[in-house]
């Protein structure tokens, strides 16, 4: 009787509580994963930070030797490089997030809408995901090198054959009073435009399927209204790709942290046989990038509306 009790007890779930179970049964693959895998190896991280390790050359066997936190005080103490590395990586990180961000976004809202060769235009964007980033990376900087000389061509013939440089841009936008922080940051945006392009791929073509999924509805509400584009962008699209945006976030912060200075400082100094001191560069930046993460996402989750 007991059993038949809680069978239907099972199968009269509320739509709140059945929701939830399809969430927790789609990410349970993940995360039999993540606690196997990801925690295992975070737990040996943590231990070989604590350790001198040490390879016998007569045996060929590894000798553990607890030094306790004399690896943390090296890295943040004795090292030359590790501190400013991590900060300058920290500061990449946060830096390259908005543009990415706002450009992924912006490609996304351009592919959305129908022209003809569409579907070329889609691969184009997201081939350096596919192909050899070294390679892509060479392509597009060698791009950006044409543009950046077309650019200056054309407006050394605006200006009548004279010359002009990025300097005399920055100085234009100070005298218009644009802050120095945003000015700052426009340039180094600009500067790495080449790695912005190459790191919004994925992010492109999730923000497509996020307009692709949008009620029609809503924009014909707009409409009928009398919303402009603008006002129905913020008070529309942007909403409704909130969610979209905050899993962009969490790839955008991920994907960056792979492919910064501390992870190659890291690799460095472990196939130095150094162990402990490898294991304290990985760590510490593992918990720094998901500090941040987490902060970013907590700020965009209380701004997220989810539709059902």
């Amino acid at each position: 009787m007991t059993a038949v009790k809680r069978k239907k007890r099972l199968f009269h779930l509320s739509y709140e509580q059945r929701n939830a179970a399809r969430g927790y049964a789609f990410i349970l693959p993940w995360l039999i994963g993540f606690i196997v895998f990801y925690l295992g190896c975070l737990y040996q991280l943590g231990r070989f930070s604590l350790l001198d390790i040490k390879i016998d050359a007569t045996t060929g066997s590894r000798v553990d030797t607890f030094v306790g936190f004399a690896n943390y005080v090296e890295a943040f103490t004795a090292h030359a490089t590790f501190k400013q590395t991590l900060t300058s990586s920290l500061m990449d990180m946060v830096i390259d997030l908005p543009m990415i961000i706002f450009f992924s976004l912006f490609v996304a809202l351009m592919l959305n809408r129908k022209f003809k060769g569409r579907a070329v235009v889609r691969a184009i964007f997201f081939l350096p995901v596919i192909l050899s980033a070294d390679a892509v990376g060479s392509a597009i900087t060698r791009a950006s090198e044409l543009m950046n000389a077309g650019l200056t061509a054309a407006a050394q013939e605006m200006a009548g054959g004279g010359t002009v440089s990025v300097t005399y841009y920055i100085q234009l936008f100070g005298d218009i009073a644009l802050p120095a922080s945003i000015l700052d940051y426009i340039v180094g945006a600009v500067n790495r435009i080449a790695s912005i392009i190459k790191g919004s791929g994925v992010q492109i073509i999730l923000f497509i399927a996020a307009l692709q999924s949008i009620p029609g509805a809503l924009y014909e509400v707009a409409k009928i209204e009398g919303a402009t584009a603008y006002e129905t962008l913020w008070k529309v699209t942007i909403p409704m790709v909130m969610p979209h945006i905050i899993t962009n976030t969490i790839y955008t912060l991920v994907d960056r942290f792979v492919t910064s200075d501390v992870v190659r400082l890291a690799n460095e100094t472990y196939q130095k046989y150094n162990y402990g001191l490898s294991s304290v560069f990985s760590l510490t930046s593992t918990l720094a990038t998901c500090l941040i993460l987490g902060l970013i996402v907590y700020l965009l989750n209380k701004r997220a509306f989810y539709y059902n």
